[in-house]
């Protein structure tokens, strides 16, 4: 299979004016004739559905929580990246470009990451003009604060709940559309299967969570939305409800999954309290600029933080990284982090954390503007852990928070299956092997209202796409197979929940695909899965029926989809011989410990292919060439 990018020709700064300027159009009349199926409601689905529908495409909104406000998105609370330079410190396009690839280790595709870096201003200002109401100088002037892997101040925000300002914009304007009548909107679905008819991607089969019908929908092109995978791990900062499922359906139905491996540990959630517990939170990255992370400086130190005197205290991101201090990226702080437990420096009652200390700040700056800056954050913790972080210093430990894989897609953000654009933190494009904080946000908004407009017209443009009919023979077969899978879960009748066997799976992810990787355990990690898979298929119990709300039923689809996408990452992660961003193999580490990639064999996407149920997947690569960028060691310090 050959992976063509489809990156137009010409220097770096203009490929996306020269694709604007020769794609193909949709006469605006011609619009109305085509029906879009955008699967997802975050900030990447709604986007997109408002901006689509506003073009006069027809779109049917697919949502699996009960409102598109719902989404995870709203978790995303530090801030969005844009090059405006307010600050006057000497940001640009390229800068914010240049960190970008230079954050993910160099293992993204430039072109896509350039786009990303031109739009981001365009952002802003739409975001604006709805009423998002960021954070501003005293003077009124949008405001901007530092965000980890850059020297410059660039990220807008909105206090700490910036995703959710956001998210709350693009409802907006979605709404709207849902309003005119351009967008018919499903709540409490989830997409279960693709149909792909004649080779291109014209509908889905989606499960009413309500009522447990099955549901077919029918279109021209369907968009996925649906975010990252980050809980096959079982604890991470994601909401319960995100999945993979969508994804490894389409994967199954002919879409590549590229650099499944590539999984964001945070360095900044509150840490594991209990073996019953759920989830994990995030506190965002912007405590970083204030914060200042540290442990005790000598192995097994368990007295109160307040009781450690200054000299006796080991700011370690500081020493290390003199020129970013605790704003290095999250990768490198996460792995530091971990390497202080790992000397018995831990703290709290676990020893799985290290402090995050406000009291220098808080002294120089005055409480009022530490509160104006991180109040809802400061709230939020105390709620959690009873603890006052403006007396005592926060906790904090890394967690699994974001996924940089995802399908594989060309520059048009389509991927290989004709037709199935995949958006947001669904796809793998812009982030290489750790993203730099604060460009979710930008990438999912840049998709959705910048991005997909001109690229899915220049597809639509360009096809012969006949009327289908919900009958057709394509629609049958799979909705056929979506309720034989699902019947099949509630018919083994075993004796352990879904929750035993989530928690077991994410056990094996967290030891064996963690923070950390090596040949030895990413072999038996796969051995142990596939284990874990055949006592999931003989003994597994799933109460309730299918034709209701069924809360274990749900979760039972998504797990037996992790316990195959899991598999999947662990061969990823194995076959990646280096260490690049967030992939840390232990056998590839320089001297002082940072990664060590291997440029020379693994400038490369991994793209794997599906062959079957009992055929291991196929492997595919895309060549990265660096042209505007030189390759170079990462360095922090």
């Amino acid at each position: 299979m050959n992976l063509d990018p489809r990156v137009p020709d010409g220097p770096l700064s203009k490929k996306w004016g020269h694709f604007k300027d020769h794609c193909k159009l949709v006469n605006p009349n011609n619009k109305r004739k085509h029906k879009i199926l955008v699967v997802g409601t975050g900030l990447a689905g709604a986007s997109a559905a408002a901006t689509l529908a506003e073009l006069g495409y027809q779109v049917q909104s697919f949502c699996i929580q009960d409102s598109p406000r719902r989404a995870h998105s709203i978790a995303a609370q530090g801030g969005i990246n844009a090059s405006k330079n307010y600050p006057g410190d000497g940001d640009s396009v390229w800068r914010l470009f240049h960190d970008t690839i230079k954050g993910g280790d160099y293992r993204s595709r430039e072109a896509n990451v350039y786009r990303l870096a031109q739009i981001s201003s365009n952002i802003i200002d739409q975001c604006v003009a709805q009423g998002v109401p960021f954070a501003r100088e005293y003077g009124g002037g949008l405001a901007n604060r530092s965000f980890g892997g850059a020297q410059v101040s660039r990220t807008f925000y909105a206090q700490g709940q910036t995703g959710q300002q956001l998210l709350l914009g693009a409802y907006g304007a979605m709404m709207r559309q849902v309003a005119a009548g351009q967008i018919e909107l499903f709540p409490r679905r989830e997409m279960l299967d693709l149909v792909v008819i004649d080779g291109k991607a014209r509908g889905i089969v989606v499960r009413n969570l309500l009522t447990g019908e099955f549901e077919r929908y029918g279109g021209d092109s369907v968009l996925l939305a649906t975010g990252g995978y980050g809980n096959v791990y079982y604890l991470s900062t994601n909401g319960k409800n995100s999945n993979v499922t969508a994804s490894w359906r389409c994967y199954k139905r002919g879409a590549l999954f590229a650099n499944p491996c590539y999984t964001q540990i945070h360095p900044t959630c509150i840490p594991v309290a209990s073996k019953y517990q759920s989830k994990l939170t995030l506190m965002s990255e912007s405590l970083r600029n204030d914060g200042r992370v540290w442990v005790p400086m000598q192995p097994g130190d368990k007295r109160n933080a307040n009781g450690i005197p200054e000299d006796e205290r080991d700011y370690f991101l500081e020493s290390r990284y003199p020129s970013f201090g605790n704003l290095v990226p999250r990768d490198v702080a996460s792995r530091n982090a971990k390497q202080m437990i790992d000397q018995d420096k831990g703290v709290g009652a676990t020893g799985l954390a290290v402090y995050l200390d406000f009291r220098d700040a808080i002294a120089t700056q005055g409480p009022p503007a530490i509160q104006q800056r991180y109040g809802n954050l400061f709230e939020m913790y105390q709620r959690i852990t009873g603890e006052n972080p403006y007396e005592t210093p926060m906790r904090i430990y890394p967690a699994v928070h974001y996924t940089m894989g995802g399908l594989w897609v060309d520059y048009h953000l389509m991927s290989t299956v004709p037709g199935l654009f995949v958006l947001g933190e669904a796809n793998f494009s812009d982030h290489g092997s750790n993203r730099l904080g604060a460009s979710a946000l930008m990438q999912g908004l840049a998709d959705g209202y910048f991005v997909i407009p001109y690229t899915l017209g220049d597809y639509i443009a360009q096809q012969p796409l006949e009327p289908i009919g919900l009958e057709h023979g394509a629609f049958e077969e799979v909705e056929a197979m979506a309720r034989g899978r699902t019947m099949k879960l509630l018919e083994i009748q075993g004796e352990k929940t879904v929750l035993e066997f989530h928690r077991e799976l994410g056990q094996l992810m967290w030891n064996g695909v963690g923070m950390s990787r090596d040949r030895a355990t990413l072999t038996q990690t796969i051995a142990s899965i596939q284990s874990l898979r055949r006592e999931f298929w003989q003994n597994l119990r799933v109460p309730g029926e299918p034709n209701t709300l069924n809360k274990n039923l749900e979760f039972a689809g998504r797990v037996a989809d992790f316990m195959e996408f899991g598999e999947l990452m662990a061969r990823d992660a194995l076959a990646r011989e280096e260490s690049c961003g967030c992939h840390f193999r232990e056998e590839y580490q320089t001297a002082d410990g940072e990664a060590q990639r291997n440029d020379a064999l693994f400038s490369t996407v991994a793209a794997w292919q599906y062959q079957g149920d009992e055929q291991e997947p196929l492997l595919h690569e895309e060549k990265l060439a660096f042209e505007a960028v030189a390759l170079s060691q990462r360095s922090y310090k």
